[in-house]
């Protein structure tokens, strides 16, 4: 027998070097190959290049216990061993030779274990069959002496392994349990012989052959026909098994899914336990973070108490002199004497100020001049007290109260003053031609082109308005806030200035009032903003209330002027207040959301007014033809498109929609005061209003919406304008062909023509009068058409859609005919479509 690389004692060493500090011990190694194959296939070898491996079978103990593993090791780049893999034998649950392979030098073992049964294990090959037997031999006895049990041993048979170890009697190592350990011995190949026989016959086993031979009665030289019938008897139980198998299938698959649930289940209540884990770490970590504050807290408040302590005692030993107390009474005396003076002076000098301004006219817009309002010199007069401002707040902070609303009081009268004359000479040399405001009402008449005037210089007196005030009133408001010490946050308005430095204006002097950098002072508590910013609004309220009334008058003007200019106001006021963030501000922004509110209750008006224009077409004794205000309205939507500016999209869809809603409703209420012509005024009524706003239906997405519902309501009444003229001419034909389609409801084909009015007899006269002049008639539908049409342009649409309707109800007809009397002819459906074409 060649020498078997088991026996080799260097690869042993090599071994042990490689799982030195495990405390394993080397039981076997030997040299094998390594490859992969799969589920199904183990016997295609060569799906992956063989690597080279060593086995190494080891032992380690534990107590009174030993456990068994099987390790596989491989060559490092320098030819050295390292563990590669480590396999429990406790979880070996198969050894299985692979079949396909001749020379049987490849096997398997199968581990219970193994996270992902969908990957086949590898197959180790052997140099020959001397060494395999060799390697599973030694696996078998392990797990027989140290585990108590033998794994399942697939594709060899067993006889051929005692036979083998009676014949190959080598010294090999194994290992036995005793009470001080586990010993390593040498034994000989014939002791494991005895084993594998011991493991083939035990006790309990020929116990049952003997019991198995009694029940034949058999003479001894029967023993052909004895193992005959054995044989036949171990076929049918064969056969039992395999169909025992295979009816415990579906239930070995419930088994192995209920597996599979229970091991997703383990493997999220891992994942989920990990996540808690991070969790409660970082619970500990803000825990142990927060007890530290907590206790330099707990220091601090203990240092504070005995600080506090000291300084009691320190002030009880002290004594303040009467003359101390005398210079502070004076000195009290003094300060509210500066104070109540100081302001008496601030108060005359703001009033004085602003009645200079105000009886100078010079400083306000006059006839034929508008006058920008210039506040840079009265801020530089006020700001030359700024200073003495914040030294009165440092000795009486509720003296300034007073003085804001004296301020307040005195600034208004020149705001209201600069604004009313400003709005006056604004409309004043504003020119501009008033549109009326009725645009839909049906009795306008030809007069209606006035309203394509141009009316831009209205929105754009608008806009100069807002122009011109917005940026005062917000320039205003900061330097209020900032000049009467108002603890705010530090405020930008747009085009105004912040902390001194210029962000940009339409002045060339500088308005900063350096107020700021007095006592290099930004110590504003969060808790004191809010109340300052509501005492600076209502200070703000009284600083600019009633400058309002002459905006509303100029949004009030243009109204009159042309009411559709509400948008482009109403556009130009939005971008507005999306420009305003500052909070000094606030008052501004409520007056450009009253203006937004007030410029919308205007337009709201026109539309209504529109809406009663419309309603009233319905009072009209009788109405032919198309509507006045269908073209009007596509006029109307045309111009109010040209005016949309920014956000007033909402706006302008909001009036379509009920301008739209209106103009339906009334249509369908004339409409209903002559039945007989309804659905012609109805179909040509939609179709002007489709024809009228086809451009703007494709860019107003509004507008699409109500074209497609004037669409659906104009093939309505297409449908029924046209059935009702093809049943005028042809009435009994199709009567007749609706009588047979109710009674097939209810009895068979083949007993219609024996029904009252119904036989072959009555259809054929029915087909004379109805047929016999099928062209006359077919004119007399088209004339019919013609007459009563209004408008010649839908009437070849009308007209191809008619002869259509026609040729489906005839052919249905046609159909019944040759299903009910298939031997009565009549004019075929190709005859009636060339009648058709021809006309």
């Amino acid at each position: 027998m060649a020498k078997s690389s088991a026996d080799d004692e260097e690869l042993r060493r090599a071994c042990e070097a490689a799982i030195e500090g495990t405390k394993e011990k080397i039981v076997m190694s030997i040299r094998v190959a390594k490859s992969r194959g799969i589920w199904g296939k183990s016997g295609k070898l060569g799906r992956h290049m063989a690597k080279p491996r060593v086995l190494a079978l080891s032992t380690k103990s534990k107590g009174q216990r030993t456990k068994a593993f099987l390790r596989v090791l491989k060559y490092s780049t320098g030819g050295v061993l390292e563990p590669a893999k480590l396999y429990k034998l406790k979880h070996l649950s198969k050894v299985e030779v692979i079949t396909n392979d001749p020379s049987g030098c490849t096997f398997m073992l199968g581990f219970d274990n193994l996270r992902s049964q969908s990957v086949a294990p590898p197959q180790w090959t052997m140099r020959n069959i001397d060494d395999r037997n060799r390697l599973l031999l030694c696996i078998l006895n392990i797990c027989k002496d140290v585990l108590g049990r033998l794994p399942k041993v697939v594709g060899i048979d067993v006889v051929e392994m005692a036979l083998w170890a009676k014949e190959n009697t080598p010294t090999v190592t194994t290992q036995r349990n005793l009470e001080d350990g586990p010993v390593v011995t040498a034994v000989t190949e014939s002791d494991l012989k005895v084993t594998v026989e011991k493991e083939l016959v035990s006790q309990a086993e020929e116990e049952d052959m003997e019991a198995l031979l009694g029940t034949y009665v058999m003479g001894i030289g029967e023993a052909e026909a004895f193992s005959e019938r054995l044989k036949r008897e171990l076929l049918a139980l064969e056969a039992a098994n395999v169909h025992a198998i295979l009816e415990s299938e579906p239930l070995v698959d419930e088994v192995l899914q209920g597996l599979e649930a229970a091991t997703n289940c383990v493997e999220d209540m891992d994942e989920w336990l990990g996540i808690f884990n991070v969790k409660l770490r970082h619970m500990r970590e803000d825990i142990e973070s927060i007890e530290t504050r907590n206790n330099k807290l707990g220091m601090q408040s203990v240092n504070n108490k005995s600080l506090i302590e000291e300084l009691d005692k320190l002030l009880e030993r002290l004594r303040v002199p009467s003359e101390v107390k005398e210079k502070r009474a004076e000195l009290e005396k003094l300060k509210s004497t500066f104070v109540r003076r100081a302001s008496d002076f601030l108060r005359n000098y703001f009033a004085s100020l602003v009645d200079f301004m105000i009886s100078d006219k010079s400083y306000f817009s006059q006839r034929g001049q508008l006058k920008r309002p210039d506040h840079a010199d009265l801020r530089y007069k006020c700001r030359t007290y700024a200073r003495l401002l914040q030294h009165l707040k440092s000795l009486d902070k509720n003296c300034l109260g007073p003085l804001r609303k004296a301020y307040c009081s005195s600034l208004n009268l020149l705001l209201r003053r600069e604004a009313r004359e400003f709005a006056n000479e604004l409309r004043a040399s504003t020119k501009a031609s008033r549109n009326p405001t009725v645009w839909l009402e049906g009795s306008t008449g030809p007069g209606q082109n006035v309203n394509n005037s141009d009316t831009s210089t209205v929105s754009e007196a608008y806009a100069k308005m807002l122009t011109i005030f917005i940026p005062l009133l917000v320039d205003e408001s900061s330097f209020f806030a900032h000049f009467m010490c108002f603890e705010v946050p530090a405020l930008v308005p747009p085009g105004g200035v912040s902390n001194g430095n210029k962000a940009g204006s339409n002045d060339d002097d500088d308005d900063d009032l350096g107020i700021l950098d007095i006592d290099e002072n930004d110590d504003g508590k969060a808790g004191n903003d809010s109340v300052e910013l509501v005492a600076l609004n209502e200070s703000l309220q009284d600083l600019l209330d009633g400058i309002q009334e002459d905006f509303y008058a100029v949004v009030d003007w243009a109204y009159k002027i042309d009411p559709l200019r509400c948008i482009s106001m109403h556009g130009i006021t939005e971008r507005y207040i999306s420009g305003q963030k500052a909070d000094a501000a606030g008052f501004v922004r409520l007056l450009l959301d009253d203006l937004e509110s007030r410029i919308s209750m205007q337009f709201g008006r026109f539309v209504d007014e529109a809406c009663h224009q419309i309603e009233r077409n319905e009072r009209n004794v009788k109405q032919t033809g198309v509507l006045s205000y269908i073209p009007r309205f596509a006029t109307l939507a045309t111009r109010m498109e040209q005016y949309i500016q920014g956000q007033s999209r909402d706006l302008v869809d909001q009036a379509y929609t009920k301008f739209v809603s209106i103009m339906f409703v009334t249509l369908e209420k004339i409409a209903q005061t002559d039945p007989k012509y309804a659905d012609i005024f109805l179909l040509e009524n939609y179709a002007a209003f489709q024809n009228s706003l086809y451009d703007l239906a494709n860019v107003v997405p509004t507008l699409a919406k109500f074209y497609h519902q004037a669409s659906e309501a104009y093939e309505q009444a297409c449908t029924r304008f046209i059935s009702m003229i093809i049943y005028y001419q042809f009435e009994r034909l199709f009567q007749f062909a609706r009588k047979i389609e109710d009674l097939m409801y209810t009895i068979s084909p083949e007993e219609i023509p024996f029904q009252l009015g119904l036989s072959k007899m009555d259809l054929r006269k029915m087909l004379k009068s109805s047929l016999s002049g099928v062209d006359k008639s077919i004119g007399a539908m088209y004339k019919k058409l013609q007459k009563n049409l209004t408008s010649d342009e839908l009437l070849p649409s009308l007209w191809d859609k008619c002869k259509k309707e026609f040729l489906d109800k005839y052919e249905s007809f046609a159909q019944l005919v040759a299903k009910i009397y298939p031997n009565e002819t009549i004019p075929s459906v190709v005859e009636m479509r060339d009648l058709l074409a021809s006309m």
